[in-house]
């Protein structure tokens, strides 16, 4: 199955479907920093492109996707943001909806904040999706039930022409482990140290973490402890001398992204590149979800849409 990327940023949801078995032909994506590391990683071109002024949608059909793939960017739904989705960059989920309806592959998968769901955007896109012809599953996955060490709920979105609603409900939930991930699952201790900083958006929350536990989300901003931080009552431990921030390097691994990925930019750029992208292993989660899903259809396993039914109203 070929795909492409819209918003691509540095790759993350491409490179997770590729290790799902999906062909990504082509990405498309407006920021320089991003795009350049793109490029680094992946032999498909990526095309530099504004996706809020499209008006000929070759670009996108030339390609011949089955699916599209895409993660509009979020700021303006984000908790870490100003929360207004009609700042401007609200309408570019209008905009992933708008191509797709226009291209029309079989599948779409879309991305973003767990907010968007109180968002007059969603429900405009989801009306252009279902005018299409799509049917629609939605979830809120924590990426730390999905092979991710970090608690990150991200809202996802998959359609598939012509087939019912939730009809990916099943797989969604099945698939997640029963407990989360911690980092020190996942990287053991190679990180080096047992206790971490990261920055809160408040001084009303912690900002000292254990490698035992899932990481919060990672966010693009990475700052050092500063001086006089008052120990929060929910910090992992009360010696800040065993304490640190953790690297730029670092937190590319707990967004799962491999040891050999190529990083380029400066460390402000990198740190916001890092923070937006999507967990690798989350996307895998997704794209190995669909994958069941064509598998059992194609065996013909279950009996699909009765499984779906019986499954929602269980």
């Amino acid at each position: 199955m070929k795909a492409i990327d819209l918003f691509a940023g540095c790759g993350g949801l491409s490179l997770g479907f590729q290790k799902a078995g999906i062909d990504i032909t082509g990405a498309f994506e407006y920021w320089k920093p991003a795009i350049e590391i793109y490029k680094a990683n992946f032999n498909h071109p990526i095309f530099e492109t504004d996706l809020s002024q499209i008006e000929d949608y070759s670009i996108f059909s030339d390609l011949q996707p089955d699916m599209i793939i895409g993660g509009p960017p979020c700021q303006d739904f984000s908790s870490a943001g100003k929360r207004n989705e009609d700042n401007g960059r609200g309408n570019l989920t209008v905009n992933y909806a708008e191509i797709v309806s226009h291209v029309r592959p079989e599948w779409f998968v879309m991305e973003n904040v767990e907010r968007i769901l109180k968002t007059q955007k969603l429900k405009d896109a989801k009306k252009i999706f279902i005018k299409a012809g799509y049917g629609l599953s939605e979830i809120v996955l924590d990426a730390s039930y999905c092979g991710v060490p970090q608690t990150r709920k991200r809202y996802i979105l998959i359609g598939k022409l012509g087939e019912i609603d939730h009809f990916m409900d099943y797989y969604l939930i099945k698939n997640q482990s029963k407990t989360p991930i911690t980092i020190y699952d996942y990287l053991g201790n190679s990180l080096g140290t047992e206790y971490y900083y990261r920055h809160p958006r408040s001084y009303a929350r912690r900002g000292v973490f254990s490698i035992y536990e899932p990481s919060p989300t990672i966010r693009g901003v990475n700052r050092p402890i500063p001086k006089g931080y008052v120990k929060h009552n929910g910090d992992a431990v009360d010696d800040l001398t065993k304490v640190r921030p953790l690297t730029t390097k670092e937190r590319t691994y707990i967004q799962t992204f491999p040891e050999n990925f190529q990083w380029l930019g400066s460390k402000t750029e990198l740190e916001q590149i890092i923070g937006n992208a999507v967990p690798v292993n989350l996307a895998k989660f997704v794209g190995d979800c669909i994958q069941e899903y064509i598998n059992d259809c194609k065996q013909k396993k279950v009996k699909h849409r009765e499984t779906v039914l019986e499954f929602k109203y269980a």
